[in-house]
């Protein structure tokens, strides 16, 4: 399938290969450095072969904006303008890390850019449709979106919190990334052979089906569905059929588990988002060899100064459990001081029995 690019501009198709093309450098960078250095000690779970969604939520997301994520995090945290150095430092832990190196992948967070990641399965849609509705009392003009695989729709809280989105007529963008497994688990084994948009629709719902490798498509979904959510017109479901290359989780290759064959993995390759959008720009003479080589390499040098400046970076020093948040009275001034809230609340207590830990 090629990308249909009559609506986009030689200018917008340029800045989204190059989205695609930072956010895969910036994939096989962590993904080369986590073994066997195994300096990045939490679970991590690539997105590569998924850069299509992402890069394309990243032309259309505005700054007032939020954006969920579930726990295959990464894209949607480049696609809402996270700085992706303090991504790469939270991986090792570190103090500049964007959740302050406590985190890691799964729940890394950046609240200053209204973007929140979470390893529960449709926590994502649940905290984002809350708050789309908390927005809506507020009359505020901006909208939310929810990134997730489709695993999520097998949640009871995800059905609970679409309906509430649908009769409130809540600002909400669902981007479901279809990719077809659940770790090990094939969609089509997992459900009734009822097709997800049906279901979606039965709620009154817009919803919509897209090849998830077509950045230019997927660009048109996106901008479509904000455009209608900005109106006050309702949520938008979008499901975007697309694929990960890597294992569920980690850099290794997970084939030894037999639950994908590799007429499967090879048809997705070629099907590359990247090589997909290339070959359709340089047909209408948009892009060349040279030009493709000069934003890899200018992805390649930001993401090798971003992982020299995480390697060298200190961990977080923290003394007692109080520490944890700092300065959290700033943050939440209306939480109340522990001993004032329990007066039997003893901090050197509390301390002393985590530390023995």
């Amino acid at each position: 399938m090629k990308p249909n690019l009559e609506k986009l501009g030689r200018k917008q198709a340029v800045r989204l290969l190059e989205q695609m093309i930072r956010l895969r450098t910036l994939e096989e960078t962590l993904m080369r450095e986590y073994h066997p250095a195994n300096e990045m000690r939490c679970p991590v779970h690539f997105c590569l072969g998924q850069e299509a969604v992402p890069a394309a939520l990243s032309l259309v997301v505005q700054e007032g904006d939020f954006v969920f994520s579930h726990h295959r995090s990464h894209g949607y945290f480049f696609a809402k303008g996270a700085p992706l150095g303090s991504l790469v430092a939270e991986l090792y832990g570190k103090k500049d890390g964007s959740s302050g190196g406590r985190a890691g992948s799964q729940d890394i967070s950046h609240s200053e850019k209204r973007f929140f990641s979470g390893a529960i399965l449709a926590g994502a849609t649940s905290i984002g449709i809350g708050t789309a509705l908390g927005m809506r009392l507020q009359k505020k003009p901006d909208i939310v979106f929810c990134g997730f695989g489709e695993a999520c729709t097998e949640e009871g809280a995800f059905w609970e919190g679409l309906n509430l989105a649908a009769s409130k007529k809540l600002p909400v963008v669902f981007l479901c990334e279809n990719n077809r497994y659940s770790t090990f688990s094939d969609w089509h084994a997992r459900n009734a052979d009822v097709p997800l948009l049906d279901k979606i629709r039965s709620f009154g719902v817009e919803a919509t089906q897209e090849f998830g490798n077509d950045a230019a498509m997927a660009l048109a979904g996106i901008q479509a569905g904000a455009r209608r959510a900005r109106a006050g017109r309702g949520p938008v479901f979008l499901e975007f059929l697309t694929y990960r290359w890597c294992a569920h989780v980690g850099p290794e290759d997970d084939s030894a588990n037999r639950y994908r064959g590799k007429q499967e993995m090879a048809f997705w390759k070629k099907n590359c988002p990247i090589q997909l959008l290339r070959e359709a720009m340089e047909k209408r003479g948009w892009t060349d060899a040279r030009l493709f080589r000069a934003l890899e390499q200018k992805a390649e040098s930001e993401m090798a100064g971003y992982l020299r400046l995480a390697q060298k970076a200190p961990f977080p020093r923290v003394t007692s459990w109080r520490e944890m948040n700092e300065s959290p009275e700033k943050v939440h001034p209306e939480i109340p001081d522990e001993k004032k809230f329990r007066p039997d609340f003893d901090a050197k207590q509390a301390d002393a029995f985590l530390t023995s830990y």
